[in-house]
């Protein structure tokens, strides 16, 4: 399935923030939006990085609470690596597994148009998995 049918399925939305939002009020925006990662953005919304939970632990653990009044693009992660709507799930779970990432914002003629995490990409695969499971029992039923 190719990024673009995810997207239809799940929705387009993509939550921002700016390179000078504090990482304490990044991390209220991932706890309050139920996700894993934002993306970092200039006001043009040009991508500048990418900040997820692991992000903010990390700051965490190395600075203390301190790090919570820090800046975002001091623990964000650039340059991001990004898919298009074209890339098939198989070329995400490829490209999630040896980057070692877990979210990839979608870039459709270089703007930002979608989100997908490896959760995402599950789902959708076990989906596929039951509909062809359903069809051969259809077909092994049928043919009997």
């Amino acid at each position: 399935m190719p990024v673009n049918s995810m997207l239809a399925a799940k929705g387009r939305n993509v939550v921002t923030a700016a390179p000078g939002h504090t990482i304490a009020e990044v991390a209220n925006l991932l706890a309050s939006k139920r996700i894993g990662a934002v993306v970092i953005a200039d006001p043009q919304g040009a991508i500048e990085g990418i900040v997820s939970e692991r992000d903010v632990v990390k700051a965490i653990a190395e600075k203390g609470a301190a790090a919570l009044g820090l800046p975002v693009r001091e623990i964000m992660t650039h340059p991001v690596q990004t898919c298009s709507p074209n890339d098939t799930e198989a070329a995400l779970m490829s490209l999630m597994t040896v980057k070692r990432i877990r979210h990839l914002p979608v870039l459709q003629d270089g703007k930002l148009c979608g989100m997908i995490s490896i959760g995402d990409v599950v789902k959708f695969r076990i989906e596929a998995i039951e509909r062809e499971s359903d069809e051969m029992k259809a077909y092994i039923s049928s043919a009997g």
